[in-house]
């Protein structure tokens, strides 16, 4: 029995030269729809090259030579959504784009589609986008980032990309993308069901319906099924088609001429009018879900024929047969020519180089440096006028959240690209006031408002990166991340992996977070939990324990993202913002002096503080944990115990041979951490020194305090299961104890 690749390959040749083709409801020539002749007979070619890169991809599985079968069959048409725009415009696709990728490709000389595709296929380190890490479709000269989890993930960026070529009119930025850009998403209709779809076409929706420009188009292509669940008859035309804000439009799927005219329809909407789209393309879906997929399983056989007899590749050699310009014959000449092309070119790309070593494969975890930085603001700045709202405070010492808005400030002015986003960022200056007057200083268009959506504000960070601003985006609490942390984890940490570094999403996230609220609580308000950044290649964590380095700090998390284009998670402790006193009420000893941009000191990544020399112990901390070691500190040195206290600052990557080098001189050492015991950052710290001191025979006394494995309760309570200063003077007089000069806890184990 011949295979499903077998029977629709076979069915298309005798189809044609029988004409016995699928007949269409959608009467309209391509005269009509403002195609050629000539561009009628390129977008079958491209359909057909699209169909036989799947065909051959599920030969060269069967042959283990490649690895990755989902293809575009049945949705070929999209190529119609190639020639309709400009290959400047920022397209982010679904994995059934391949026929869209292959026409832009013949819109830019010097393209290679199909050799590239099959490198792709066959993992070859040679393929131009991802050097081997993945089959995904992308490419930088054509503007395509490769997306490689598409099940709606990649929708917020896509919205965050069309705000800036909004922004780009408004900011001064050395914008990537043409003011006139339009940006294209494509995804299935399981897809449109996802939250995070759903968040992001709200998003669009919202902002349009109060007149914010966006011009976006959103390809739904509805082929009825999401792998073996049917979408309800009607259900994408009844979701989409009257919500406030979104151009509806329908088109036939099946036919490139008809789905070119609605594009350009599409387009002139979001080019010309600024307005989001929502371009409803009905298709089918051929082959099942992937190679793997035995559509037996859940269909049945006449439903699987009956879906293959509408063969969009049918219908186009239909409308080329209709319109005259070309034969049956030439037809499947074509068909199989291509065919053909295509299995001497796999063989090429199957036998080029892989990635046979884990240094090959982690070059792209870190992206490259910039190689051309824009330059800082050209106009002069006047920081007498801009800190003149502060002229009576900036001498004196303030507080982490003051020190943090004034750095801001600062960077705002140099950084011309800057763009701070979040809920409640403006006007009121956040939940904390850590962004008051930001707003009237730099104006509504680079302080920003969003709707209380996680997901579309990273998303909104992502596209904005692409087009070469700044983002500065704020989480307003730590548990808020976790609605939308696959945009961290699945979409802008992975972009520079799986793109060989070609394409990166400079940033910094800022996010409130970690516990010790007076008066407030509750484990979303008090979260005491950051594991989920912690295993995130090439992601940067930094969190700041006091004003005078989180100036510090912050300034180096832009200077990361600007000239290594990184990924910045800014962990800012909420209950830290306004302490102004360490040891006892008005000692002051917790506020700091803010030293202007021209005389500070630039601080590296990694780079650790030390307060102290004392010889008896040395604690390793950070955030809250490291304000509470220096009030032990003080108590312990009254009971005549001297100790080290160090600061971590930067939590990714771990600096660990700083930390080796502070607890050198050291037998005994105590992590003090704020978060869980379970999964924490102590585990790794303990592992570290664990480790190295197993290779070095050196003996070591080594302890740590965590808080509890529970969420955090509201009130007092939250504090009996959250460290405190006390239980780290216990511990660490109880690892000093002395009896006999044997210590107590080495002969105990």
């Amino acid at each position: 029995m011949l295979d499903r690749n077998s029977v629709v390959r076979q069915r298309f040749i005798d189809a044609v030269l029988n004409r016995q083709l699928p007949y269409s409801s959608t009467a309209i020539s391509p005269a009509q729809a403002g195609l050629s002749d000539q561009q009628v007979i390129d977008l079958f070619e491209s359909q057909v090259m699209s169909r036989h890169l799947d065909l051959r991809s599920r030969q060269m599985q069967k042959a283990g030579q490649s690895f990755y079968t989902i293809g575009s069959a049945g949705h070929e048409a999209n190529a119609a959504c190639a020639m309709a725009l400009r290959p400047t415009d920022m397209a982010f696709l679904h994995y059934r784009s391949g026929a869209f990728v292959i026409q832009r490709s013949k819109q830019v000389p010097g393209q290679t589609p199909l050799y590239d595709m099959l490198l792709s296929f066959s993992a070859s380190s040679e393929d131009p986008i991802s050097g081997g890490r993945h089959k995904v479709l992308g490419s930088k000269s054509l503007f395509i980032p490769p997306q490689t989890s598409t099940i709606a993930s990649h929708l917020p960026k896509a919205v965050g990309a069309a705000f800036s070529i909004t922004l780009s009119h408004k900011v001064e930025v050395q914008n990537i993308m043409p003011k006139d850009g339009v940006i294209l998403c494509n995804f299935g209709d399981a897809s449109a069901n996802h939250s995070t779809a759903q968040g992001a076409i709200n998003a669009a929706a919202w902002a349009a319906y109060q007149s914010v420009p966006l011009p976006l188009i959103f390809v739904c292509e509805d082929n009825g099924i999401g792998i073996s669940t049917s979408t309800p008859k009607g259900w994408i035309k009844a979701n989409f088609q009257h919500r406030a804000g979104l151009h509806y439009l329908e088109c036939d799927g099946l036919n490139i001429v008809d789905t070119y005219k609605k594009m350009r329809e599409a387009e002139h909407i979001a080019r010309d009018l600024h307005k989001p789209v929502f371009l409803h393309m009905k298709t089918v879906r051929l082959l099942g879900h992937a190679g793997s997929d035995s559509e037996f399983a859940y269909r049945s056989a006449e439903q699987i024929e009956e879906t293959e007899w509408q063969d969009p590749l049918l219908h186009s050699a239909r409308i080329l047969l209709d319109n005259q310009l070309l034969s049956e014959q030439q037809i499947v000449a074509m068909y199989l020519e291509i065919e053909q092309r295509i299995g001497k070119i796999s063989e090429l790309a199957a036998s080029r180089p892989k990635l046979e070593n884990a240094q090959q494969i982690m070059r792209s975890v870190v992206p490259p440096k910039t190689p051309e930085l824009s330059p800082a603001s050209t106009h002069a700045i006047d920081r007498e006028a801009l800190f003149a709202h502060e002229k009576h405070n900036l001498k004196k010492k303030q507080h982490l959240a003051k020190l943090l808005n004034w750095a801001m400030l600062d960077l705002m002015s140099e950084y011309s690209n800057i763009v701070m986003f979040g809920e409640d960022v403006g006007k009121k200056g956040g939940v904390y006031n850590v962004t008051a007057k930001l707003c009237d200083k730099f104006g509504p268009h680079r302080v920003i408002n969003t709707l209380l959506d996680e997901q579309s504000i990273l998303g909104a960070a992502i596209g904005l990166a692409h087009n070469g601003f700044l983002p500065i985006p704020e989480i307003q609490f730590l548990a808020y991340v976790h609605n939308a942390e696959d945009q961290i984890r699945g979409e802008a940490a992975t972009l520079p992996f799986f793109s060989n570094g070609q394409f990166t999403n400079p940033m910094v996230i800022r996010i409130a977070g970690l516990a010790y609220q007076r008066g407030f609580g509750g484990h979303f308000h008090n979260d005491n939990s950051f594991a989920v950044f912690r295993d995130i290649p090439g992601i940067v964590i930094a969190c700041p324990s006091n004003g005078a380095d989180a100036v510090e700090m912050l300034r180096a998390c832009v200077r990361l993202a600007r000239e290594q284009q990184r990924v910045v998670i800014f962990l800012e402790p909420i209950a830290l913002y306004m302490k102004k006193d360490l040891l006892e009420e008005g000692d002051n000893l917790w506020s700091f002096d803010y030293v202007p941009p021209q005389d500070c000191v630039q601080m590296p990544l990694g780079e650790l503080g030390i307060h102290g020399d004392g010889q008896d112990l040395c604690i390793l901390s950070y955030g809250n944990g490291f304000y509470l070691s220096r009030q032990a500190q003080e108590k312990l040195a009254a009971m005549g115990i001297h100790v080290t206290v160090v600061d971590l600052r930067w939590l990714a990557p771990l600096n660990e041979l700083g930390i080796l080098d502070a607890i050198a001189d050291f037998d005994k050492v105590l992590v003090v951490d704020e978060c869980r015991r379970t999964g924490s950052i102590s585990e790794a710290i303990c592992t570290i020194i664990i480790e190295a001191n197993q290779a070095s025979n050196h003996s070591i006394v080594l302890d740590r305090i965590t808080a509890e494995d529970s969420f955090i309760p509201l009130g007092s309570a939250s504090y009996e299961v959250l460290p405190d200063t006390q239980s780290i003077v216990d511990k660490v007089s109880q690892m000093c104890a002395k009896q006999n000069g044997i210590n107590k806890l080495e002969v105990s184990g």
